[in-house]
């Protein structure tokens, strides 16, 4: 009887623990939209938050897309030259780039650059006992951490995937044409007929999900996180993790939810 009861009391903390969890994130989420529309904005706070998530994320993310779409433009040639169909070399590429690629991989370079270091940024804060300085000063966490994070990830990351897109197109194009020695008429003269704005604003559509996603489980872990170096450390991969793991999971929910 008592072997039944300790087994009964291990099933509720195992189905229990995972729902608490979600529960605590959804408030945290909720918290924070409520403050995005409270005013005033911390309109400084959130300048320079753009510039780190955004405009510090350029290098490593032109340098990915322009590799990217030369891969891509590779493996695509020689998959098409197949069936004969090289001239949709530029229309494959393009949307390949546009739908999935783009908003994807910056999504997780973002991550791996800004998505870290803001989760270990609000991480040492909190150890520190600076959040709980910014509240003993009647200062609101939320309004001044938070918000400038999230508004700077849903306005960074589509700029950054549209950024992506582009410079991998012309990777593409610099592989396919002066390498592969298709023509350059070709490469882009197909590309109206097989895209249109509704592609584009799918992408957007996913990268916009992608910055509100990453930014909103990296300040819950950094806000959250344990006491002492270990909980920072452990925070920051906890965050990287599952916000490439949430990546995934909206990038299918809204591919299957729009095509």
């Amino acid at each position: 009887m008592e072997a039944a009861i300790t087994g009964i009391r291990w099933i509720g903390r195992t189905v229990l623990s995972p729902v608490r969890i979600l529960g605590k994130v959804g408030l945290f989420l909720a918290t924070a939209v409520f403050w995005v529309f409270v005013p005033p904005l911390k309109v400084g706070r959130l300048v320079r938050q753009i510039d780190f998530i955004g405009a510090k994320s350029i290098t490593i993310v032109a340098l990915t897309g322009a590799f990217t779409g030369m891969v891509l433009t590779l493996e695509s040639y020689y998959a098409l030259q197949r069936f004969g169909a090289d001239a949709l070399l530029g229309p494959a590429v393009a949307l390949s780039m546009i739908r999935e690629l783009g908003p994807v991989i910056s999504a997780f370079m973002i991550t791996a650059r800004a998505g870290s270091a803001l989760t270990a940024e609000i991480g040492i804060m909190r150890i520190t006992e600076q959040i709980d300085a910014l509240e003993m000063m009647g200062l609101n966490p939320f309004r001044y951490l938070i918000v400038p994070n999230l508004l700077a990830g849903i306005i960074s990351f589509p700029l950054l995937a549209s950024l992506f897109n582009v410079v991998g197109i012309f990777g593409g194009y610099l592989v396919g044409v002066k390498l592969l020695h298709v023509s350059a008429g070709t490469f882009f003269g197909e590309m109206p007929q097989y895209i249109d704005m509704t592609e584009i604003l799918h992408g957007l559509y996913k990268s916009t999900t992608f910055g509100l996603v990453v930014t909103w489980i990296c300040c819950y872990f950094g806000y959250t996180t344990g006491y002492g170096a270990e909980g920072v450390s452990k925070a920051t991969t906890r965050a990287v993790v599952v916000s490439c793991v949430l990546i995934l999971v909206c990038d299918y929910v809204i591919t299957s939810l729009l095509f």
